[in-house]
């Protein structure tokens, strides 16, 4: 069986735990905004820093 924080029990243990505490609902808009968090700072990473005159990507 796999060891670490990362294996299937620990992950379905977690889960379950946050279903109870959040609930469906708060749980389905966490995960939403986590996405959406973390589609943002792809994005930021890609693009660069708008900023920066050295970036060719720069909008105006």
């Amino acid at each position: 069986m796999g060891e670490g924080l990362f294996s299937p029990l620990h992950l379905l243990l977690i889960l379950g735990i946050a279903l109870l505490v959040f609930g469906p609902s708060k749980l389905a808009g966490l995960g939403k905004g986590l996405g959406e968090g973390i589609r943002n700072f792809k994005s930021a990473m890609k693009d660069g820093d708008p900023n920066d005159p050295n970036n060719p990507t720069k909008k105006s």
